[in-house]
């Protein structure tokens, strides 16, 4: 232990022992391992053709784009945590090392929300105001938008990571959970932790029931727009532009709404259930969007196909020589 003053005890640092309790924890961190290399082949991909292709510089693709960057980061401020404890084995992490994982995995992760829902708020205007759409919704507006929510989780996330160094840490080191977790690293801390976890709760409803709610609403317009459409056709293809969008929600919040509706009714969650359902939700959605994007969006698609056929049709030449 640490002092820092007489009335504060700050450790070395957290043992992060979640993992070692999950059956087969190994194999998982190798699905785990596998996912983060896909996630990141995958995500730059999309951010290579987005920025490439001056056709996609679009208020949707920005907001795609920005996904993708919100997601590679989400990923990577876990994944190599979780192959570190398995390679390395050493479970231990730095005090200071786990401040920095801690601000960046809930910056991020408050980001993927609201990516989510700036994607939603775009399909919203492109359905419900189709002849306004390019008034509305513009690049410069778009770029705004983005640059708020930026700005709103980096300074939202930073109170809570701040107040850690506030506390004092006297007994158990060990964080019960698959990284350096802001509700188990308080936990284990010997001080009045009342304010961090009101703060805990409040960024909870913030950032999960809010846009969750934002979400819903936008489809409810967006359902009763489609159906006021005299052409079925019409209505099929404006369904078909949002059902990547609804994947990607329903893979990020259904494992996270099982969880804490469980624990708000008292049902009792087996320790190990609950790390895996959490991580993946953590570690699927980023590792699903830039292929649910690249194979359902026909811009992105006919992109890929071009690429291919360009590739193709390069290594007859070649081969000629």
């Amino acid at each position: 232990m640490q002092n820092i003053n007489s009335s504060i005890i700050q450790p070395a640092g957290f043992y992060i022992v979640a993992l070692s309790s999950v059956p087969y924890s190994n194999v998982y961190v190798m699905f785990l391992t596998v996912l983060y290399v896909i996630t990141v082949i995958c995500n730059v991909f999309l951010m290579s053709i987005i920025v490439y292709d001056q056709r996609l510089h679009v208020p949707k693709f920005m907001a795609v784009g920005n996904l993708a960057v919100v997601d590679l980061i989400l990923s990577t401020s876990l994944v190599p945590g979780m192959i570190k404890i398995y390679i390395v084995l050493d479970n231990f992490m730095p005090f200071k090392l786990c401040l920095v994982q801690m601000y960046t995995y809930y910056t991020f992760l408050e980001l993927e929300t609201l990516s989510l829902c700036i994607l939603s708020y775009d399909r919203f205007i492109a359905i419900c105001f189709p002849l306004r759409h390019e008034s509305i919704n513009t690049n410069t507006r778009m770029t705004y938008i983005i640059c708020v929510s930026w700005f709103l989780s980096f300074s939202i996330s930073l109170y809570g990571t701040l107040s850690i160094p506030a506390l004092s840490f006297c007994g158990s080191l060990q964080v019960n959970s698959y990284f350096c977790d802001y509700a188990p690293v308080l936990r284990v801390a010997c001080s009045n932790t009342t304010s961090q976890w009101n703060f805990a709760t409040i960024l909870s409803i913030l950032f999960l029931a809010v846009p969750l709610c934002f979400i819903f609403l936008t489809y409810m317009f967006i359902l009763y727009a489609v159906f006021r459409m005299n052409n079925n056709q019409r209505r099929f293809k404006a369904l078909a532009t949002c059902t990547e969008h609804l994947i990607l929600v329903s893979l990020y919040f259904f494992p996270i709404a099982i969880i804490f509706s469980l624990g708000f009714f008292g049902v009792i969650i087996n320790p190990s259930v609950r790390t895996v359902c959490l991580s993946l939700s953590s570690v699927l959605p980023p590792c699903a969007n830039p292929v649910i994007y690249s194979l359902k969006t026909k811009e992105i698609r006919s992109k890929i196909v071009s690429l291919l056929n360009l590739r193709l049709s390069v290594h007859p030449l070649k081969n000629v020589h």
